[in-house]
């Protein structure tokens, strides 16, 4: 799929793992617009990236701005005609989360907010730019955490990570990767919800066990047509229980 004609849009992508997609995807030869909510770090961050021979430019895009989107999709529409990759990539995770007693209310609204309702106002905007392309991809970034099964599972070694809006608003993108790849079960354009894996970012405090590099592997693998199917659920170990 990657080609000098493929257009990929990476929300989130100034810094940590959507940085480093958008850069895997540059190096893969795909035309890429990093998106930020912030002008001025999009910017810098495409600019390091096109001095290093890659076809990175900024575009701004603020998940919980809905002007915003509607201008970023105007503004692709507009220079490039169509979008073949959408990588839903920017998310938060608010300090005052928790578990269901105790989470702020404030704070399990943000969440839901930008990662679910932003994630869905995003893609509905670049719907009709991607289905402008011969063969669409939508790269939902997902995670474990946001699996009903495995949050019930006293197993599992993500059963004490009892994050209320976190886990529930990934569970809710969860179920937008379902049903649109359903609706669009008869078009070209295929949707998975993708987990990179604990990786070392802003977002886990850097705790995590893998680089940026090692976690955007995945999520590249099938925003390029590498791995195939639409509607799954899968992190590096394989298919991730719903």
């Amino acid at each position: 799929m990657a080609d000098k004609q493929c257009i990929a849009l990476v929300t989130g992508a100034n810094k940590g793992i959507g940085r480093e997609i958008a850069r895997q995807l540059a190096e893969a030869g795909t035309s890429v617009l990093l998106g930020a909510r912030d002008p001025e770090r999009g910017a810098q961050a495409a600019a390091e990236l096109a001095a290093a021979g890659l076809r990175v430019r900024s575009v701004e895009i603020d998940l919980t701005d809905t002007a915003s989107i509607a201008a970023a999709a105007q503004v692709i529409a507009a220079k490039q005609g169509r979008l073949d990759i959408l990588v839903n990539n920017a998310g938060v995770l608010d300090a005052g989360d928790g578990p269901p007693s105790q989470a702020a209310i404030a704070a399990a609204r943000r969440a839901l907010e930008t990662n679910f309702i932003g994630t869905l106002a995003v893609t509905q905007a670049m719907l009709p730019l991607l289905r402008k392309s011969l063969a669409g991809r939508i790269v939902n970034l997902a995670t474990t955490l946001g699996s009903l099964a495995i949050n019930g599972d006293p197993a599992s070694p993500y059963y004490s990570s009892r994050l209320i809006g976190y886990n529930a608003s990934k569970a809710a993108l969860n179920m937008l990767t379902v049903q649109l790849a359903a609706e669009l079960r008869d078009t070209p354009i295929v949707v998975n919800s993708v987990c990179p894996g604990f990786v070392q970012t802003d977002l886990t405090g850097h705790r995590g066990f893998m680089t940026p590099e090692e976690g955007a592997r995945l999520p590249i693998a099938y925003a390029l047509g590498e791995r195939t199917g639409s509607g799954h659920f899968v992190e590096p170990e394989g298919e991730t229980p719903w």
